[in-house]
């Protein structure tokens, strides 16, 4: 059986981690660098960084800061926000960054996710996919959650695993940075309409959510403010959802790696 991935996100705004609700009213948490060195000791599986700004400013994605991050940590990392063409992806990869996220070029130009896969392999492609419940469905938002692309969420997510996206970075909009937990029916329709990994994102405010979104089928389930404010460390949610019987990764000092030295 597949190990359960525990992944934390850090959302980037003028070169800041920060940390907001339902994608505004933003707090300042840290340098970027600082806290990737602290989520690699603390033996997190994976750390995400998402440009928050970048599409809506028109910017390109600091490929600056995966270098930084590369020379740093130990631990996979994706990044993305503002990647709009096969080259942006590219320049991300060569900068250090294990997995590039896209989602607005994605929506704009579906193609794009299947030239990602065919040049740079399926596991390098995540879809990041930010939904909104409306009615009885969801809708697709763009541009860091400012533009309303009216189409449907589970939809979307079954047409990007069709043209090659390996991963789905999937966000509840309404719940992010609530603490009020993940939208666990989002969660659960899109595991069951797609056979690759699905992250659960938005919501988490204790240890309990992060075990809901597993039991709800997520591959890995992802947070943010329980560990920027300290409110729980990684060792301490990653032994609580052991201790509840999921299959962890093991820590790095388990399996021989060096930490702070990237392979």
């Amino acid at each position: 059986m597949l190990a359960h991935r525990l992944i934390v996100c850090l959302d980037v705004k003028d070169g800041r981690v920060v940390k907001g609700v339902n994608f505004v009213g933003l707090r300042d948490a840290g340098d970027p660098v600082e806290c990737a060195i602290r989520y690699d000791h603390e033996q997190a599986d994976e750390l995400v960084f998402l440009d928050i700004t970048a599409t809506h400013e028109q910017r390109d994605t600091a490929a600056e800061l995966a270098r930084r991050v590369s020379l740093e940590i130990s631990i996979p990392f994706t990044i993305g926000g503002g990647v709009r063409t096969v080259g942006d992806f590219e320049t991300l990869l060569r900068a250090g960054a294990d997995k590039v996220a896209i989602n607005s070029a994605a929506v704009k130009d579906p193609d794009l996710i299947r030239q990602c896969a065919q040049r740079f392999g399926r596991q390098a492609v995540v879809l990041a996919v930010d939904a909104r419940r409306a009615n009885e469905a969801w809708h697709v938002y763009v541009k860091g959650g400012r533009e309303d692309t009216g189409l449907d969420a589970l939809a979307w997510i079954k047409r990007g695993h069709e043209l090659g996206a390996g991963e789905i970075l999937l966000t509840s909009m309404d719940r992010d940075g609530t603490g009020r937990g993940f939208d666990l029916d989002l969660t659960a329709n899109a595991t069951q309409a797609v056979n690759i990994p699905v992250i659960a994102s938005g919501g988490v405010g204790t240890l309990e959510h992060l075990a809901e979104g597993l039991k709800a089928g997520a591959a890995a389930v992802l947070a943010a403010g329980i560990f920027h404010f300290g409110t729980h460390t990684v060792a301490e949610a990653k032994e609580f959802l052991r201790d509840r019987g999921f299959n962890m990764r093991p820590a790095e000092s388990d399996s021989g790696r060096e930490l702070g030295a990237r392979p």
